[in-house]
């Protein structure tokens, strides 16, 4: 109770720090823009695997960009501790830079991953990405290419290894609503930490919904991999996943 307490600390101080700039629109005249948002989410999956023992998580983040198109951001979620030797918090910290070219988007940058409280163990690692979306009439396509380079972190005991992630992502915005449907598919490719051990697959099918200022979600997550926590649960098994956030 006491890290999820502070962890929601910390998702309403990333809140307010980022009021009142709006979390989507672009940077005005050339100069900074601040965003930001916090999020509860019934369980935190990254890449269909739970990373809180398929319990909730409290997120929260916070965006400088640029009117070029650069920028820096914070993100952090509450976890389990068996996610990297018992830290209770993950912190990914982003440099980048977006731009638009009409209906087309590029993201590139590196994230680096942070987890304090991980008692000396090396568990932070870096990973540069690239991002493209493309925008046709209510369908948004994205893919997505990430790739970890060879790092101690990252090991399943054969050394320092590297990690490939490729995904790509689909939406459409409902016609004269607040409802968006959304899909994802991902593939890991190993084998590392990040894989579990060895290649997998990670999908999902959900909605999201405007309503009073907040952003409400569903959906369903699953992959075709399997990992037991120390507790007993299969992290990686199919279930439903909600969500509320609100951005500022």
């Amino acid at each position: 109770m006491r890290r999820m307490l502070k962890l929601i600390g910390c998702a309403f101080v990333l809140g307010v720090a980022a009021s009142p700039a709006s979390a989507e629109g672009e940077p005005d005249g050339g100069g900074l823009k601040v965003s930001g948002g916090a999020a509860l989410v019934s369980d935190y999956r990254f890449r269909g695997i739970s990373q809180t023992n398929r319990r909730p998580a409290v997120q929260g983040s916070l965006t400088l960009q640029s009117g070029s198109g650069l920028y820096g951001s914070v993100w952090a979620s509450s976890i389990d501790d068996y996610v990297a030797n018992g830290a209770d918090a993950e912190i990914d910290l982003t440099a980048g830079i977006r731009r638009s070219f009409g209906s087309t988007s590029l993201d590139a940058g590196v994230l680096y991953y942070y987890y304090p409280g991980s008692g000396g163990v090396n568990t932070d690692f870096v990973e540069p990405f690239v991002a493209l979306s493309h925008q046709l009439g209510p369908v948004t396509g994205k893919a997505l290419v990430a790739y970890a380079p060879k790092q101690n972190a990252l090991t399943i005991g054969n050394g320092r290894e590297d990690n490939l992630y490729l995904a790509g992502d689909l939406s459409l915005a409902m016609p004269k609503s607040a409802i968006s449907l959304t899909g994802h598919f991902g593939r890991s490719f190993g084998p590392s930490y990040l894989t579990i051990g060895d290649n997998y697959s990670d999908w999902s099918l959900g909605a999201t919904a405007g309503w009073k200022g907040l952003t409400l979600g569903v959906s369903y997550v699953d992959t075709d991999g399997s990992f037991i926590t120390p507790r007993g649960r299969n992290a990686a098994r199919g279930g439903l996943v909600s969500s509320v956030a609100a951005a500022f």
